[in-house]
């Protein structure tokens, strides 16, 4: 992803920033509508009808707008009410998958810095929710947030050793892997992946990458044709068929097409 490393300082973001900047690019109609839903959640008191009304905005961010960072965003809000460790983890899993595919540090940082809210809830509940330590690992090693990342990262290791199976941890720790050039243990990683989960096209689409930067382009393009193979939105399968065309070096390609299958695809 570029930039500075782990715990670098970054312009931070609010939430009032990020909702700011999403709902300058709506039109008038959708403006007025999502103002109308954040005051139905300002003006509620019971619990129920708050959880009732997070949602909504999360429907209205995610199936209208197509923003999914802060569709999740509000299932998160959502979760903190429900204090639910199972929908805490899940809206968590899901801001930080966006963590991986936002080139914008400032972005990036301010959905880790949720995501680490939420998996910390869940934490509270649970403190052996594997999913969850693998997960505040992954807010500390790419969401440029500032303490100890070390420590978070120890643990992410400690549970992929404990537990080889657990794939998430597989993942976070290959996609460090990339992040710190270690491409042989990130091919390595991607690969268990992909033998349980052959149908995983995050992990198909990194392994992919990662044979690219090593210029492997004869891997890097069979994992880009598998992965195109797969793809069954139309529009998606178009525009990965253009873009594989321009499969080189810089990396551009990945970029656009990874984010394009997560608008598109996977979500």
């Amino acid at each position: 992803m570029g930039g500075p490393g782990v715990g670098a300082e970054v312009p931070t973001l609010t939430t009032h920033d990020v909702l700011s900047a999403a709902k300058s690019k709506l039109p008038p109609a959708e403006q007025t509508r999502i103002t109308t839903l954040e005051n139905n959640v300002d003006r509620g008191d019971v619990k129920d009808l708050k959880i009732k009304q997070f949602s909504q905005l999360s429907h209205f961010w995610g199936d209208t707008v197509g923003n999914m960072p802060l569709s999740s965003f509000y299932l998160g809000e959502a979760a903190k009410l429900e204090n639910s460790e199972q929908n805490l983890t899940f809206a968590a899993r899901k801001l930080l998958s966006y963590v991986f595919v936002e080139q914008s540090q400032p972005m990036q940082t301010w959905m880790a810095t949720n995501a680490k809210e939420l998996f910390e809830k869940a934490l509270e509940i649970n403190p052996k929710n594997d999913s969850a330590i693998v997960g505040l690992g992954g807010c500390y090693m790419f969401g440029n947030l500032s303490g100890n990342p070390m420590e978070q990262i120890l643990k992410v290791r400690k549970v992929a050793e404990e537990h080889p199976d657990n794939l998430y941890a597989q993942m976070m720790l290959a996609l460090g892997a990339v992040k710190t050039g270690q491409y042989d243990k990130a091919i390595e990683r991607f690969l268990i992946v992909i033998q349980h989960q052959p149908g995983n096209l995050e992990a198909i689409f990194n392994l992919a990458d990662v044979y690219d930067r090593e210029g492997d382009k004869a891997n890097a393009v069979k994992w880009y044709q598998k992965a195109k193979d797969m793809i069954e939105v139309p529009e998606a399968k178009k525009r990965f068929n253009k873009e594989l065309k321009h499969c080189n070096s810089n990396h551009k390609y990945f970029f656009i097409t990874i984010k394009f299958i997560y608008n598109y695809a996977l979500w």
